[in-house]
């Protein structure tokens, strides 16, 4: 029996780690209750929906840097181009995060945007990886960027666990070690626990 054929090299890397934060990221969705979305563990920290809708418009703002244009339903009005465009998508991704709140939307919103990004490398050409561009204000590569986007994936999964740990839910995956799966898993996903 024979798996899934992969992209060699960086975008098939890449590809495995987005299927992880992929399926863990819209599992933490999921397993949030709608009546939890607002739910913030400090006024001045981003509620739930916040974090995933930060997430989200994150990728496309990611994307669009390395030239995978932001969808014009979301991101229309952002009409500007260069440094200014960038500052352009940042209010837009505010508004997003303001807007978008209910669960379903929010679901919705991530899981367009996860599919974005596999869908952008997927199509990425491996010499198009290393080209040069202005990024945080400094020169790097395409490739770097595609690495902050999983990074900063990553990094919100870590703060949604918490989110979720705060309010007494566990998280929707076993834990990888044997010797400490609860029975309160709900999930067979073997990845380890973050």
């Amino acid at each position: 029996m024979t798996g899934p054929i992969r992209i060699p090299g960086f975008r098939g890397e890449f590809l495995w780690e987005l299927g992880i934060v992929t399926r863990q990221s819209l599992g933490l969705a999921d397993a949030f209750p709608a009546e939890k979305y607002d739910w913030r563990p400090d006024p001045k920290a981003r509620s739930a929906s916040e974090v995933f809708v930060h997430v989200a418009a994150g990728n496309f703002m990611l994307l669009d840097i390395v030239g995978a244009r932001a969808p014009e339903d979301l991101f229309g009005a952002v009409s500007l181009e260069g440094p200014d465009r960038f500052k352009g998508l940042i209010q837009r991704n505010d508004e997003l995060i303001a807007q978008v709140r209910e669960k379903s939307a929010v679901t919705d919103l991530l899981r367009r945007s996860l599919s974005a990004v596999s869908d952008a490398i997927t199509r990425t050409p491996d010499d198009e990886l290393g080209r040069s561009l202005f990024f945080f204000r400094e020169q790097t590569t395409v490739r770097r960027v595609y690495l902050r986007l999983l990074v900063h994936n990553y990094e919100h999964m870590g703060q949604l666990i918490a989110y979720l740990r705060a309010n007494g839910i566990a998280t929707p995956w076993q834990d990888w070690r044997p010797d400490r799966r609860g029975q309160d898993r709900h999930a067979t996903d073997p990845t380890p626990d973050t």
